[in-house]
């Protein structure tokens, strides 16, 4: 016998209690039948037997040790089995042989005792048992034609009945092998699935996206944590999907009713636009999988891949670009001294343009390379932005007065001091060239707004940004001036991004309005 299968039957002590409980209410049995012999057992012959009752009350006794040590005692699993069958052989043996001997029929209860022990026992210890019980039959039946004066042709009867003693053990045993070894290969397979099912439940955990397996009847059965970060909260266990999150709902309707797009784009009350991807699964219970996309995580996602294409061009671009920019700069210069003609003049002036444009766009990708290099401090609006302004208009030739500071009160912002003079110098540039150029066309307002947090207004009388390029005007490289770069307003978001604070362009008709949102605290 394998060591699995040693194992198997010394841990079947559950079918042994219920041999034992059966065992103890046949006992019991036995016992009333020896204390009424009138009515029970008159068939049997054994009313003046004083053999009887005390064997009855013995084993009785016996059969209730074994069954209370088989439930408190588990330990030595086979001498608790061998015992337990032995009592029986000799108690049924006795009970046989005051009954009358084969022909009382107790002989046939030890068939069930031998069945019952070779389905849990070893397989010599069958062939054991079978020859005990053999030997009590056939003794007690030698024993009663002797004693008792019983029909010498019994001794047949006993001799078949112990023919069946090692039939129903050596078949008993058999079937029960063949049991352990599927029990085995049952739990076996159990374990495999229950660790294949511990490993998905990991996956799914752990995946990005949101994972919902909803039922048939559109209950919601398992879900992992994204979804329920994705949309909210966690769903009641057995929750409805319609009542949980009724756009997600109206989308498995529609998919369920056309069958052709296996993903729909909804709104969760949470905000923001999820992606959902419907899969019918091909299990009895018609369950249907749900996988859940963060579009606003996709969409960060290629810009990140965006930004890592830039910080990689940035690796080369300082040799590779701005060398041959100034060579070409300078040639542009002594060619300039020779003054040929004034076709000559306007064809320098346009390489000389060309090349201040591609090396404002030189610096602004090596700025945006370097945005994660920041030391914020406490910046107190009212001076800084004073100061800056007084510097903008110097440096770019804006008349005193184009540009309004108006500031509530002294707020304080948390910010790197270098990245807010690059944003509010890109964001005034553009104003000023938008503005009509009138005194406080270009408005810089900072205000406290609450909840530990301070606005910085940009505002222009330009007309606003048109509708058809609201969408785009943070994009890199897209720009609606023919001398732009493009990477302005994007890397004014980006240093935001990087400080923990927002740009955004505000829905004000007739103004261009720009709102930067940041810390108070530092």
């Amino acid at each position: 016998m394998t060591d699995w299968l040693a194992t198997t039957w010394e841990a079947s002590w559950r079918p042994f209690q219920y041999f034992n409980l059966y065992r103890l209410v046949l006992a019991g049995l036995a016992l009333l039948a020896a204390l009424w012999p009138q009515r029970w057992t008159a068939v049997l012959h054994v009313a003046d037997t004083p053999l009887f009752l005390p064997a009855a009350g013995v084993y009785l006794l016996v059969v209730a040790a074994g069954f209370l040590a088989s439930i408190h005692w588990r330990h030595r699993f086979n001498f608790q089995l061998s015992s337990q069958v032995m009592a029986d052989a000799v108690a049924l043996g006795l009970l046989m042989f005051a009954g009358g001997g084969v022909g009382s029929g107790i002989g046939t209860l030890l068939l069930v005792s031998l069945a019952t022990a070779s389905l849990v026992g070893r397989g010599r210890l069958v062939l054991f048992y079978a020859a005990l019980a053999t030997l009590v039959t056939l003794g007690g039946q030698v024993v009663g034609v002797l004693v008792r004066g019983l029909e010498p042709a019994t001794i047949v009867q006993a001799g078949l009945l112990s023919a069946g003693f090692f039939a129903t053990a050596i078949l008993a045993r058999l079937l029960g092998q063949r049991l352990m070894v599927n029990e085995e290969l049952a739990r076996q397979r159990g374990i495999s699935l229950e660790n294949q099912s511990r490993i998905s439940q990991r996956v799914i955990e752990r995946m990005q996206d949101g994972v919902l397996v909803i039922g048939s009847a559109g209950e919601i059965e398992r879900h992992n944590p994204m979804a329920a970060e994705m949309l909210g909260a966690a769903p009641a266990p057995g929750a409805q999907l319609s009542g949980y999150c009724p756009p997600l709902a109206g989308a498995l309707a529609d998919w369920k009713a056309s069958q052709a797009v296996a993903t729909q784009e909804f709104k969760p009350p949470t905000g923001g636009e999820l992606r959902a991807r419907f899969e019918q699964t091909s299990s009895s219970a018609g369950e249907v999988l749900v996988f859940l996309e963060d579009l606003g995580r996709l969409q960060e996602r290629a810009q990140q891949l965006k930004l890592a294409a830039l910080g990689r061009l940035t690796a080369s671009i300082a040799h590779e670009i701005r060398n041959p920019l100034s060579a070409i700069g300078h040639a542009g210069e002594l060619l300039r001294e020779e003054r040929r003609g004034a076709m000559q003049e306007r064809l320098l002036k346009i390489v000389a343009d060309n090349v201040a444009r591609l090396d404002r766009i030189v610096a602004d990708v090596l700025e945006l390379g370097r945005r994660d290099r920041m030391q914020p401090e406490a910046l107190h609006l009212e001076p800084f932005c004073t100061h800056f302004v007084d510097g903008f208009d110097g440096v770019q030739g804006v008349a005193p007065g184009i540009i309004a500071v108006e500031t509530d009160g002294d707020p304080v912002l948390c910010f790197d001091r270098t990245h807010l003079h690059q944003i509010l110098w890109n964001l005034l540039a553009n104003a000023v060239r938008h503005a009509s150029g009138a005194p406080g066309s270009v408005r810089l307002r900072a205000t406290s707004a609450g909840a530990g947090t301070v606005e910085l207004h940009v505002i222009d009388d330009g007309g606003g940004v048109p509708d058809e390029a609201r969408e785009q005007i943070f994009e890199p490289f897209f720009t609606t001036h023919h001398l732009g770069t493009g990477l302005g307003l994007f890397i004014a978001r980006e240093l935001c991004t990087a400080n923990g604070a927002t740009l955004d362009l505000a829905a004000d008709p007739g103004h261009g309005h720009f709102i930067i949102v940041g810390r108070s605290d530092t």
